[in-house]
């Protein structure tokens, strides 16, 4: 193949020469090195190579610098790469501590209240999609930051190792176009990290199709004692196409166009590497209650997008309406909707835990530290103080949830349901009633209240429409007045220059 790396020199050479460059930047100075490793065939090419670097080196040079292997848990990847990967770094790092390398793993998670169902379900955000794409940022960018950012503060600047490869696609590959016009400032293999600083990028298989890196990780053993054959066996079990990377900056592809992804990933038309999964493997036939959860979410189809709409709120996160061709711009899902989702997500982690295989059956959907800030953010931020996430906990489980908090719920539970009946369906004037009495309430123990007025004015605001028409004919009336205004200061400025 003459697009093959390996084409001039041959398998072995190239593999030797790329050793020797790996050890050079390796024993070049005293930055540390960060391998960003996702548990897929680039970034397992990349660091068998590292591997293979340091393990030939002296003795004495081994410990030159330390070397650390991250990788980051979403919380929602497939479970079966999940799994891969923890098992992986534990592998890591036993076999480093045998062949003496100063090499360590690490799992990162993102923060609690960055995790995918605290956002979904606890603050509302609709499922991820091209025009609202929070999920990115949270879920990958921000874990495998924080962990260099530190390495820069600890070290003053630290080298991240990628399997980047300009063959996964064009806009990697002019990724990777713009980091070798800034390496030939550095006149080395390194290339400035635009989104972080003090911090260089080193990507030794850039240049490599991706037959090459198949081609090398079946002729050399793994190192960790891992195996590259059933690396190889996951890959055909799922449809064309490359693992989700690690992801440090916004140019770096979403998973969202990656073979192994989050399960619930709604930036692609369908989940094609869990669906062939299923399809490929009857054993793999637990993993069909996540693939219909993700389903749900989706909003693509006509029938999906009503089901969406009615989902969501006519108003946005602080209880302002937006407009767009004078229609109203759907906001986050509701308290109805986010108790169903909710609800649902629970069955499903207890049919995957009742269908999952040995070796699969701690497997964990939505963690208690997700559930409590839920609670949380319903209860506090949302003034939903009808505290309703114990109870659905314990009608799906059948368990008590693991949560000591203990919120104010200002008159009772039972006086919110009088109050809720007496309001006879109507959702808007209740949740005004039920706001204002729980702000009032809240101020009621403080010994300054200056900003009461102020608080109780928001709820008001945020209910106090009759309806959704009545929502939407304000909003086109202000909008309406807000361009006559703009059109008359234009006018007036137009007379000013005039005079």
């Amino acid at each position: 193949m003459n697009n093959s790396a390996f084409h001039k020199l041959g398998l072995k050479k190239t593999i030797s020469a790329k050793i020797k460059q790996i050890q050079q930047v390796y024993l070049a100075d005293q930055i540390p090195w960060v391998v960003g490793y996702s548990g897929g065939k680039d970034s397992t090419a990349a660091l068998q190579l590292v591997w293979m670097a340091l393990n030939e080196l002296p003795l004495e040079q081994r410990h030159h610098k330390p070397v650390h292997v991250i990788a980051t848990d979403t919380l929602v990847e497939n479970p079966i790469v999940s799994i891969w990967v923890r098992k992986s770094l534990r592998k890591i790092t036993l076999q480093a501590e045998k062949d003496n390398l100063p090499i360590t793993s690490h799992e990162l998670q993102p923060q609690t209240k960055d995790s995918f169902w605290v956002n979904l379900l606890g603050k509302g955000y609709p499922a991820p999609r091209n025009k609202f794409r929070w999920c990115t940022l949270r879920l990958k960018i921000n874990p495998s930051n924080r962990f260099i950012k530190n390495m820069v503060s600890n070290h003053g600047e630290a080298i991240v190792i990628l399997g980047t490869r300009s063959a996964e696609s064009a806009a990697r590959a002019n990724v990777i176009s713009e980091h070798k016009k800034l390496r030939e400032k550095t006149g080395f293999y390194l290339s400035p990290n635009s989104a972080l600083e003090n911090c260089y990028i080193f990507s030794p298989v850039e240049e490599w199709s991706n037959d090459d890196v198949w081609q090398f990780l079946m002729s050399y053993k793994n190192p960790w004692n891992y195996s590259n054959q059933d690396l190889m066996g996951m890959y055909k079990g799922a449809t064309a196409g490359g693992e989700c990377p690690l992801v440090v900056d916004t140019t770096t592809e979403s998973c969202g166009k990656s073979r192994f992804g989050c399960w619930v990933c709604t930036l692609v038309d369908e989940d094609k590497s869990m669906t062939a999964m299923i399809a490929n493997d009857m054993e793999k036939e637990w993993l069909t209650p996540l693939l219909d959860f993700r389903n749900e979410l989706d909003f693509r189809s006509e029938e999906n997008r009503k089901r969406d709409r009615s989902r969501r709120d006519f108003r946005r996160m602080h209880g302002q309406v937006n407009l767009y061709n004078d229609n109203i711009v759907p906001g986050p899902y509701t308290q109805t909707a986010r108790k169903e989702l909710l609800e649902l997500l629970l069955r499903v982690e207890q049919a995957v835990k009742e269908m999952a295989p040995k070796g699969y059956e701690d497997i964990s959907i939505i963690t208690d530290r997700e559930l409590q800030e839920i609670r949380r953010i319903w209860v506090v931020e949302k003034n939903e103080v009808e505290d309703l996430l114990p109870e659905i906990y314990k009608n799906e489980t059948g368990k008590e949830l693991n949560d000591d908090s203990i919120y104010p719920n200002g008159v009772g539970k039972e006086t919110y349901r009088m109050l809720e009946k007496l309001c006879d369906k109507d959702a808007l004037h209740y949740e005004m009633l039920r706001d204002l009495i729980n702000t009032e309430h809240r101020y009621r123990a403080m010994s300054r209240r200056s900003g009461l007025f102020k608080d109780l004015e928001k709820s008001i605001k945020h209910s106090f429409y009759e309806n959704i028409d009545d929502a939407k004919q304000l909003a086109v009336r202000k909008a309406k007045e807000k361009d006559q205004i703009s059109v008359a200061r234009e006018n007036r400025s137009s007379d000013e220059l005039i005079k």
